[in-house]
């Protein structure tokens, strides 16, 4: 199936074979329907969590889209984690600015607390914006009953982070080969401008040591999808 997704205000081309679908993709989502079902006076929240290069932000507005086609399940909204990082002059004053994306330039405590009024039935959602590089406050009015929160670091091994599975009700991890996903974020560098040389030195600082943290680093997840080099996923 070809279909066109907003993305971050980008209309963006993505493709989902049949097969995928009717065997991943759906039975996903019914699954997430009967969790959002067993409580159905509060809104459940998902926590997807893969490393950079993992087609998260387009596999969740696929599943927004797959989910407002079928009547029998509830409406899903996707929420990224992006909004949540540290304001550039907070990055700035830290050095950290550089390294922006890696777990230490969000603001965890922010996160917590969105997650907490979201799962409360209230709240807004941050957004980043991708032309000040900075969050935009309130950009997102988070509206479904089930909701998927999508990040590299929400399953993170560490004292700070664990502290927002409070709020998490089904957790998703997607893993592929670091390989692959080199390839992949260099290749999207490229696309956004940069030159071959300047895109893997940005995957060595930046991409590379993310993609290892988050693999190595996160706790196991209530389902496990397998990304393959073509960009298709199944079970693990």
């Amino acid at each position: 199936m070809k279909i066109m997704l907003t993305i971050n205000g980008i209309d963006v081309d993505a493709h989902f074979s049949e097969q995928d679908i009717e065997i991943v993709h759906k039975p996903l989502l019914q699954r997430l329907a009967r969790l959002h079902a067993a409580a159905p006076h509060q809104r459940t929240i998902v926590f997807l969590s893969a490393p950079p290069g993992t087609g998260k932000s387009t596999l969740t507005a696929f599943w927004a889209w797959l989910a407002a086609q079928d009547a029998e399940l509830p409406a899903l909204q996707t929420l990224p984690m992006d909004g949540f990082h540290h304001y550039n002059d907070w990055l700035d004053a830290e050095g950290l600015r550089p390294y922006k994306g890696a777990p230490e330039t969000f603001d965890v405590a922010k996160l917590a607390g969105n997650l907490r009024q979201i799962r409360e039935g209230q709240g807004t959602w941050p957004q980043y914006d991708r032309q000040k590089h900075d969050p935009q406050e309130h950009a997102l009015q988070v509206t479904a009953p089930l909701v998927v929160v999508e990040g590299n670091w929400l399953l993170r091994d560490d004292a700070d982070w664990c502290k927002l599975r409070e709020y998490c009700d089904f957790s998703i991890f997607i893993t592929a080969p670091a390989a692959t996903l080199s390839q992949r974020l260099i290749t999207r560098k490229q696309a956004g401008g940069l030159s071959k040389q300047d895109a893997e030195a940005f995957y060595r600082r930046t991409d590379g040591p993310n993609v290892d943290r988050v693999l190595s680093e996160s706790v196991p997840a209530d389902v496990t999808l397998a990304m393959s080099e073509e960009g298709d996923y199944r079970f693990i």
